[in-house]
């Protein structure tokens, strides 16, 4: 069972040899079981590896994720057929029903905007309560637009003169990193269970091959946003992110967090969380 990841940022060659990922960098060559690895970062252009390794991350369900020029991911590579009931799962997926669906996205929603106030709570900063009281007024699909309003109190307390869209802001570029290592995770636990990415419940966009993915990771933002917090504590908001920050980012996915009092770590609670859609689609019925 997967239970880690790699973050790879220096030149060298991926191959596979008796089922263990072989990382040879200069003279040394460290081996990994495969079975062991849920996703890898391969955050140096310098990097090869070698197509068996490909077809084996593959069969193992591990997430590849590329970075560009900058460092930030740019790409996500998934397996095709992790599911014996892919057609089957795929089926009830394509016909859910608009009430359906909106009823998830409202259980989705008021799950973000508590993780939020329990943010601000864990940090000594104002709104937590404002935002439990918001969640009351979610409704279904909502059509209020209540994770909006909750947002703008949520980044105005979190974050000292901060604007979210500010690309040059240290800050916004460690959320953008970490976001797409959580969306990564939750991707390949969505393909793990038979899902089709990029049809989803809320998100609709035609160029967005990860629609159902971008719909549940809103629940794991806050801990992006938490280790963001404490990591950039005490720096400024002009300073470049820094290959420290990025292998922090990295690990994002053995972090902890609880469900039902049951403490998990974020990869495994991704694919709890979609056990739990897989659950809700075939009684029919979304849970608030």
């Amino acid at each position: 069972m997967a239970w880690r990841g790699l973050h790879i940022t220096k030149p060298g060659r991926l191959s596979l040899a008796d089922g263990q990922i072989v990382v040879s960098q200069e003279a040394d060559d460290v081996r990994i079981p495969l079975e062991d690895i849920g996703w890898i970062i391969l955050d140096d252009p310098r990097l090869t590896l070698t197509t068996a390794l490909l077809s084996a991350c593959a069969e193992n369900g591990v997430a590849l994720i590329n970075t560009d020029a900058r460092h930030m991911p740019s790409s996500l590579t998934l397996p095709f057929h992790r599911h014996h009931r892919q057609a089957a799962v795929a089926s009830q997926q394509v016909n859910l029903t608009l009430p359906f669906r909106k009823r998830c996205w409202q259980a989705i929603i008021i799950a973000k905007i508590r993780n939020q106030a329990e943010l601000l709570d864990r940090h000594g900063c104002a709104y937590a309560d404002t935002l439990r009281a918001m969640t009351k007024h979610v409704g279904s699909g909502d059509t209020d637009n209540v994770e909006a309003r909750a947002a703008r109190q949520y980044w105005s307390a979190l974050f000292n003169g901060f604007i979210r869209d500010d690309p040059s802001d240290l800050r916004n570029k460690m959320l953008n990193y970490g976001y797409a290592v959580m969306r990564a995770v939750v991707a390949r636990a969505l393909v793990g269970a038979g899902f089709i990415p990029c049809i989803g419940l809320h998100h609709a966009s035609q160029t967005n091959p990860f629609n159902l993915a971008d719909d549940l990771i809103e629940p794991f933002r806050p801990f992006v946003d938490h280790m963001v917090f404490v990591h950039t504590a005490g720096r400024e908001a002009s300073d470049d992110m820094t290959v420290d920050d990025r292998r922090k980012l990295a690990g994002l996915p053995l972090e902890t967090g609880q469900i039902g009092g049951a403490e998990f770590s974020l990869l495994a609670a991704t694919e709890a969380c979609v056990a739990s859609l897989l659950k809700a689609i075939e009684a029919q019925h979304a849970r608030c």
